[in-house]
């Protein structure tokens, strides 16, 4: 048999789970601050706009990629943009939910330092609105992008001025790919696989989408980015749990024997049946000489 630890057991047994209520009041709330904090950044609509006009003229001249050139992208096709409006839509939530009660259950250590940054991530994006509110790219006529959830479905967001549930003036920063970026670095920093640097994948196809779709410019994505920098800067995450090294046996199997300890307390792999039996011998004349 295998006797491997496996790291999550490993992890589990050092790092004790928090308490299940504690961290469902805690996710629960930080989703209904986000909520409320968007709401109570209504109400800029001309700033918002002028912010707009900005952002766009800053991208240009930073010579950034045209947002149009990502949305052409998916307009090839109706099923193609509309998938991208599905992914926008259903993926943002239930992927980083799914991402903490992953941590939760196998890796303790990275789930609170996963928590912590997704929490500060989202309390420093839901200031941002207030100094600097921002409508997003399907608003701004200059633009010429299409609203492509609005045309082709299904869409989040109804009419800004009867859109009770969210704030469509806080564009910048981007939490859907905040969020994303910080669930491929969690699942990066929490496993070994050697695929696991795939889940960036996540993040670069929600980029597309936020792009594509008018919802974001490339500067909501970069602030996004950087924020999250900051946050991980200061959250630094757990020593990484490495895998024991197992010595195979003849039959390729895992050897397990327990090693003898020498008298430093270590087992010693390399010691040779001649040097032990004349350590054997060594102790017996020892104890001759004890009884004379």
């Amino acid at each position: 048999m295998n006797a491997r630890t496996e790291p999550s057991e490993v992890e589990t047994r050092a790092t004790a789970r928090p308490p299940l209520v504690r961290e469902l009041l805690l996710v629960v709330g930080l989703f209904l601050v986000y909520k409320l904090g968007r709401q109570l950044a209504t109400g800029h609509t001309g700033e918002a706009f002028r912010n707009a006009h900005r952002v766009w003229d800053l991208e240009r001249a930073l010579r950034l990629p045209g947002e149009g050139d990502i949305q052409d992208l998916l307009l090839h096709g109706d099923s193609l943009v509309h998938i991208a409006n599905t992914y926008y839509a259903t993926v943002h939530f239930p992927a980083t939910a799914a991402f903490l009660i992953w941590l939760y259950l196998r890796r303790p250590a990275h789930y609170v330092w996963a928590r912590r940054v997704l929490a500060a991530l989202t309390s420093a994006a839901l200031v941002l609105p207030f100094v600097f509110p921002l409508a997003p790219p399907r608003m701004l006529a200059a633009t010429g992008l299409v609203d492509t959830a609005h045309v082709y479905g299904p869409s989040v967001y109804g009419p800004p001025s009867s859109d009770h549930l969210s704030n469509q003036f806080a564009a910048m920063p981007s939490l859907h790919f905040g969020w994303a970026l910080m669930v491929a670095i969690g699942l990066i920093a929490a496993t070994h696989s050697r695929l696991r640097w795939l889940w960036l994948l996540h993040s670069l196809v929600t980029l597309v989408v936020i792009v594509g779709t008018a919802n974001h410019y490339w500067l909501d994505a970069i602030v996004a980015a950087a924020m999250l920098g900051i946050a991980l800067a200061v959250f630094r995450p757990p020593h990484r749990t490495e895998r024991p090294a197992d010595k195979p046996t003849a039959d390729g199997a895992a050897d397990t024997t327990p090693r003898p300890a020498t008298a430093s307390g270590s087992a010693s792999p390399s010691a040779s049946p001649s040097a032990s039996a004349s350590a054997s011998a060594e102790e017996k004349n020892v104890l001759v000489g004890a009884d004379r």
